[in-house]
């Protein structure tokens, strides 16, 4: 189906709030549509300590779509995921990669979250590129927007008014809340502590470099339990990230915030008296080591109000277990793209909001349950969830499994195309169903468009 031509395009004067990968994404996004975008982050980026991202194919392509130069962000092109066992270290279950550019026409990047910062600011900001550059003003942290005028006041006493307004800010989102939605939350049953570990002092320590293998590493998990160790390779392989979980009764960090003192080794080291001790050890020369707080947090209604809307962790907080809290954020950044592109935007501000809600709610609602699931059970998890075939695999649903195809299969476009036909009352000729092919058979039985 061919994408329509709107009639009523016109070049829209976009507020920001939250200068993060989601902000900067969306900035990309609305600026290569054409219009013109100021970013507001409440912070002045100092003092940021670096833990890894997560990038599939279905954030990379977008990436690709807006002109990133990706190559400036470092990454490491993940060639397969390894779980292993809590005890032993050797690997138990392992999705292979190798095909996975072949198949989806794009790679799973792993980002240094600071380099993949400054890598999407660059695009947002910087002279290059389609559109013309955003504006990125610091230390503007949102206080109030009035939703009659679309003015946005910030606690250092600025007032700006914008006809869009896309909320960014992360988590603890004050856009949110004043477009009247309050989360229902709760803390997690386990916890985080974070650290990096240089691969350089790895090998100087003589243990294993597991930058080697350019893939996404996890101990345990498949026990329902909530002792998990994820390790991330970024920076080319020179920095390993680790996500240490364990159960909340031996270590709340809920009252804690991320960039606050770093905490101590052994704090790290507690609760793992029996992990391989390989991966023990490079833990016990982890540096950087900060709690992650872990919040459940019931689905949002909606995502817009008005001339406002909320992306990424405002617009549906998930937990990390899927690897997809940052393609989600690109997601919403790219369908706000398209819905404000001249071939898609007729004029009318909420109606195309409307369209984004019905296209991103159900998606990364579907995608933050599957991560509440991968939790405590790995077989869950996208890509280890289509290994059927190992003896310890068992799911809660086979039905309900998110898997590698459903992510990667998904054409927004024709999702865009079929909710808009909808909300216009017109008749959608398109052979996609919610962004997925009719026909397409998922390794959990599904088939798309089958009654």
């Amino acid at each position: 189906m061919a994408a329509p031509q709107a009639t009523g395009w016109r070049k829209l004067n976009i507020g920001v709030v939250g200068g993060g990968i989601g902000g900067m994404s969306v900035a990309i996004a609305l600026r290569r549509a054409g219009h013109d975008v100021t970013i507001y982050e409440r912070s002045d980026y100092a003092g940021e300590v670096g833990a890894s991202v997560s990038c599939a194919a279905n954030g990379t392509r977008w990436l690709h779509e807006w002109e990133v130069d990706v190559a400036k962000g470092d990454p490491v092109v993940l060639k397969k995921l390894i779980n292993r066992d809590w005890k032993t270290g050797e690997p138990i279950s392992v999705y292979s990669l190798d095909d996975y550019e072949e198949r989806w026409g794009y790679v799973y990047n792993m980002f240094h979250r600071q380099y993949m910062h400054a890598m999407l600011k660059e695009s947002a900001i910087g002279e290059d590129g389609k559109g013309t550059p955003a504006k990125l003003l610091v230390n503007h942290k949102c206080k109030e927007i009035d939703l009659q005028t679309n003015t946005i006041t910030f606690e250092n006493g600025v007032s700006v008014n914008h006809d869009l307004i896309v909320g960014a800010d992360g988590i603890g989102s004050a856009v949110r809340g004043i477009i009247g939605i309050h989360p229902v939350r709760k803390p997690a049953e386990q916890q985080c502590l974070h650290c990096n570990v240089m691969t350089e002092d790895a090998v100087k320590a003589g243990l294993v470099n597991y930058s080697e293998n350019a893939a996404l590493e996890y101990w345990g998990g498949q026990e329902g339990k909530w002792d998990k160790i994820v390790l991330s390779p970024c920076n080319g392989g020179k920095l390993l990230s680790y996500y240490c979980f364990f159960p909340r009764d031996q270590g709340d960090y809920t009252n804690q915030a991320w960039g606050a003192e770093d905490r101590p080794v052994e704090e790290l080291l507690n609760p793992y008296p029996q992990l391989d001790r390989q991966v023990f050890g490079h833990l016990a020369i982890g540096k950087e080591i900060q709690p992650w707080r872990l919040w459940i947090h019931d689905p949002y209604p909606y995502m817009h109000k008005s001339r406002v809307c909320i992306l990424g962790d405002a617009g549906h907080p998930m937990m990390p277990h899927q690897s997809q809290g940052a393609c989600m954020a690109i997601e919403d950044a790219a369908a706000l793209g398209i819905l404000f592109s001249p071939a898609y935007f007729d004029g009318n501000i909420e109606e195309s909001l409307t369209v984004y809600t019905d296209v991103r709610l159900p998606r990364a609602t579907r995608v933050q349950a599957a991560a509440a699931k991968a939790a405590y059970n790995i077989n869950e998890r996208i890509g280890f969830s289509n290994n059927k075939d190992l003896p310890f695999y068992k799911v809660e649903d086979a039905k309900k499994v998110l898997t590698i195809e459903e992510m990667n299969a998904y054409d927004m476009h024709r999702d865009i195309e079929e909710k808009l036909a909808s909300l216009k009352g017109s008749q959608y000729a398109g052979k996609f169903i919610c962004g997925l092919p009719i026909g397409l058979e998922l390794p959990n039985g599904i088939i798309i468009g089958a009654a």
